[in-house]
C-alpha cells in the first residue's frame, strides 16, 4: 500500500465505508420520495450564513459535507422532477436511470473512444439506433450523446457548414472565407441564434404562423425573396419539432422539400418535442422528419433520463466525422482506427458516457412503457386544456399540439402573474412561471412528467383568483 500523504484521498478506510453507506442511503431515499419536495432558491447571503466555510485547508469531512448538502444546499434547489414543476422544460427521470447514473459515475468510464469505452459506446449506440428508427432515419444513421440541445445544435450546424464549404471544389476557397447563412423560423430556439453567433454566421428568419410554426408557404416565399448572393451563402435550414414556448411542430415535409430542392442541410431541433415520436398518437405531426440530415432530442427532457443528455443523430455520420474528428499525435491510435469513436461526432473530445443511464432505463422498462409514458403526458395536456376551457377565471390561447398549454388570466398584467408565481412557489404549490405570447404576459404549463395529474392542474388553477 502507498502510505505517502498524497495518496490519502484515494485510500479506503472505515470513514470511507461509513461515507459510502450514507451517500447510497441518501441517493436511494431521494429516489423514493413521492413526490419529492418542491423546495426553492435562497439568496447567496443566506446560503453563506447557513453553510459556513466548506472549502478549507483540512477539509470538513465527508459526513459533514453531506449534511451541508442535504440540509442546506439541496433544499435551495427546486426539484425538477416534482409533478407540479411545470415551467421551462421539466424532467422526470426513471428510478432505474437515476440509480444507474450512480453506476456510471462509479465506473470511471471515458466515453470518447471505442478503445477506452467499447461497452459503453455499444450501449449508447443501441439507444441512438432506437431514436433514429423513430425518426425514420436509415439504419446507417448514427451520432453521439452530448450535454444538451445547444451543444447538439451547434455540432450539427458546424457539420452542415463544413459540407457546404467542401461541396463545390470550384468555390471551396471562396466559401472558406464567406459568412454562411442559416434559414430558420422566427420561432426557432434561442440556441440556434447562439450557435450562429459562435460560428460567425447569419440567420434569416422566416415569419412563423399564428401558432409559432414554420409553414411551407412562408418558407417558399422567404426563399423566393432571397437575393442571389444570400441564397448562395445558405448552408442549412433549421426546422423545429416542438417549439419550447408553445409546443408547435413545424411543417417538416415542406422543410424537407425545400432543403432537397436547394441542396441545403436540413437540421431538425427536437430537443423538447422530438420525444413525442415515441407516442403513436403524435407521430403524424412529425411527417417529413425522415428527410433530416441531422436531428436532436434531449432524453433528459421528455425521455425520462437524468441530466445531462442530448441525442445528436446524423443521416451521414461520415460527414460529421470529417468535420469533428480531432487530429493530434497522441490521438493517432484512435483516429486511424475503424471503430466508432463518439468524440468524432461533435465539437468535444472528452466526454462522459452521457447516454448510459438512458440506455439502462430503455433496457429495463422496454420501449412500450416509454410510449405509454409519453402518451400520458399528452393526455394530461389535453385534460388541462379541457379544465381551462371550463374555468371562468382563465382562457386557453389555443389547443395544445404536444404537451405545452398556454393560457391567460383575464385582467392580470405582468406584475400580477409574477406575484402569483412567486407565492405559488413559496407555498410549495407549483413552479409555474409566466411567459409571453405575441407581447402579452401569459402562463404556460409544460407536461413531461407522467406523475402530473388532473388534480395537480385543478389545484393550480384554483389558486388563480
Amino acid at each position: 500500500m502507498n502510505d505517502h500523504p498524497s495518496s490519502a484521498m484515494h485510500r479506503r478506510d472505515v470513514a470511507t465505508d461509513v461515507l459510502t453507506q450514507a451517500i447510497l442511503r441518501y441517493a436511494v431515499d431521494r429516489t423514493r420520495l413521492d413526490p419529492p419536495p418542491l423546495d426553492g432558491p435562497r439568496s447567496e447571503a443566506e446560503l453563506r450564513a447557513m453553510c459556513g466555510r466548506t472549502v478549507t485547508a483540512e477539509g470538513i469531512g465527508g459526513l459533514e459535507a453531506l449534511r451541508v448538502f442535504a440540509d442546506v444546499l439541496a433544499p435551495a434547489c427546486i426539484s425538477i422532477d416534482h409533478p407540479r414543476y411545470l415551467s421551462f422544460v421539466p424532467a422526470a427521470p426513471t428510478e432505474a436511470s437515476i440509480l444507474f447514473d450512480l453506476v456510471v459515475g462509479a465506473s470511471s468510464i471515458y466515453g470518447g473512444s471505442w478503445l477506452e469505452g467499447a461497452g459503453a459506446v455499444f450501449a449508447e449506440n443501441e439507444a441512438l439506433a432506437w431514436i433514429a428508427a423513430l425518426a425514420g432515419l436509415p439504419p446507417t444513421a448514427g451520432g453521439v450523446f452530448v450535454s444538451g440541445g445547444s451543444a447538439g445544435n451547434l455540432s450539427a450546424l458546424v457539420a452542415a457548414r463544413h459540407r457546404w464549404r467542401e461541396a463545390d471544389p470550384a468555390e471551396r476557397a471562396e466559401r472558406a472565407d464567406r459568412r454562411g447563412v442559416i434559414v430558420a423560423s422566427s420561432g426557432v430556439h434561442s440556441s440556434i441564434v447562439a450557435a450562429a453567433r459562435v460560428m460567425d454566421a447569419d440567420v434569416v428568419k422566416v415569419p412563423a404562423d399564428a401558432r409559432g410554426r414554420l409553414t411551407a408557404e412562408a418558407l417558399d416565399a422567404a426563399v423566393a425573396s432571397l437575393d442571389p448572393a444570400t441564397r448562395r451563402r445558405v448552408f442549412a435550414l433549421v426546422a423545429t419539432a416542438g417549439t419550447t414556448n408553445a409546443g408547435a411542430v413545424d411543417d417538416l415535409t415542406g422543410a424537407s422539400r425545400v432543403a432537397r430542392a436547394e441542396g441545403w442541410w436540413l437540421h431538425v431541433d427536437g430537443a423538447y418535442g422530438g420525444a413525442a415520436l415515441a407516442a403513436p398518437s403524435a407521430r403524424p405531426l412529425f411527417a417529413g422528419i425522415e428527410g433530416a440530415d441531422s436531428f436532436v432530442v434531449d432524453p433528459h427532457k421528455w425521455l425520462f433520463a437524468p441530466y445531462d443528455s442530448c441525442a445528436l443523430l446524423y443521416r451521414d455520420p461520415a460527414q460529421a466525422r470529417r468535420t469533428h474528428a480531432q487530429h493530434a499525435e497522441y490521438l493517432d491510435v484512435l483516429t486511424d482506427a475503424p471503430e466508432w469513436n463518439p468524440s468524432d461526432y461533435a465539437y468535444h473530445l472528452t466526454r462522459r458516457a452521457r447516454g448510459l443511464a438512458f440506455w439502462f432505463s430503455l433496457a429495463t422498462y422496454g420501449t412500450r412503457r416509454y410510449a405509454e409514458a409519453v402518451e400520458a403526458c399528452l393526455a394530461t395536456a389535453r385534460e388541462a386544456a379541457d379544465q381551462i376551457r371550463l374555468d371562468p377565471n382563465v382562457e386557453l390561447l389555443f389547443e395544445p399540439e404536444l404537451s405545452v398549454v398556454l393560457f391567460r388570466r383575464p385582467g392580470w398584467v405582468a406584475a400580477d402573474y409574477h406575484a402569483w408565481s412567486e407565492r405559488a412557489l413559496a407555498d410549495g404549490l407549483t413552479l409555474t412561471v409566466p411567459t409571453s405570447w405575441e407581447g402579452e404576459t401569459v402562463l404556460r404549463f409544460c407536461f413531461v412528467n407522467p406523475r402530473t395529474s388532473a388534480e395537480d392542474v385543478r389545484s393550480i388553477l384554483a389558486s388563480l383568483v
